[in-house]
């Protein structure tokens, strides 16, 4: 496959394709029709035909040109699985062109500092697992490395100390770049904060400020978890509220109920998975 695609990349041998699609032809009808010198034609013929998608036999004094079907009928075959897997209902181009739509409002709307001061978002999850089982994904670091980020990002560098005035450092890379020592410029993203309030299975408060590039805080996000019992396990209200708003932070605040949100459902698998590993 990777031959068929760098052979038919050149301009002159996709215009050689073009005309043996037509009908076979010789040599020197291919070059004089493409506009081209006989010995580049045959070269570029003879790189089609090592991709294996022409043909040729001689036929007295020519030699003549016909273009195979199947390799272009199984390139397009991929293409289009290619095609498929992007467009895939709820797949990660869907919400990346979200993001995109996101990204172009909240520029239009950064206009100076403060621009999204008062902003909230609420979600609302309801959880499998018992309130003291939920307050353990929200505080301990090594069961947090395992939510708290979008779907294509993951946790390189975490602490959170679960009390009030408690320290909170939250770093991310890109799920792919799976090497934390070969230097900064992988990092997607950092954040630093305090634990405000941490009433055990209950109640969590915190504000954490995404940095810009140059170190400097882009807002300040204010999030309160409430913990309730249920029947069936737990209901987890979350309030994200912005102040300190930034022009520079609109990349961030455009992403937030998108990521937020995603990082809600790693949770709920996470607790999922453990509720199983429990059960006898």
């Amino acid at each position: 496959m990777d031959e068929l695609l760098t052979a038919l990349a050149d301009p002159a041998r996709w215009r050689l394709v073009s005309l043996l699609a037509e009908r076979p032809r010789p040599v020197g009808v291919l070059a004089r029709l493409a506009e081209a010198r006989q010995p580049q034609t045959t070269k570029h013929l003879q790189t089609l035909e090592r991709a294996g998608v022409v043909t040729s036999q001689r036929t007295g004094q020519r030699r003549v040109y016909a273009l195979r079907s199947a390799p272009l009928r199984d390139l397009a075959a991929a293409l289009c699985r290619l095609a498929d897997v992007a467009d895939q209902a709820g797949g990660p181009q869907v919400t990346y062109d979200r993001y995109g739509h996101s990204l172009d409002a909240e520029r239009l709307a950064a206009e100076a500092s403060g621009w999204a001061d008062g902003r909230s978002f609420s979600f609302h999850r309801s959880l499998a697992g018992h309130p003291e089982l939920i307050w353990r994904h929200l505080t301990e670091p090594t069961l947090l490395s395992r939510w708290w980020t979008p779907d294509d990002l993951r946790v390189s560098e975490l602490v959170f100390e679960a009390r009030p005035g408690g320290r909170i450092v939250l770093e991310y890379r890109d799920v792919d770049d799976t090497d934390d020592t070969d230097g900064s410029d992988l990092v997607a993203g950092r954040g630093e904060g305090v634990v405000e309030d941490a009433l055990p299975g209950e109640r969590l408060a915190y504000r954490l400020s995404p940095q810009l590039p140059d170190g400097g805080a882009a807002f300040t996000s204010h999030v309160d978890f409430d913990l309730r019992p249920t029947a069936t396990g737990t209901d987890l209200d979350v309030r994200y509220r912005i102040t300190d708003s930034t022009v520079d932070s609109a990349d961030f605040i455009a992403g937030i109920e998108i990521g937020f949100a995603q990082s809600l459902a790693h949770l709920a698998t996470a607790v999922q998975s453990e509720e199983r590993e429990v059960q006898p």
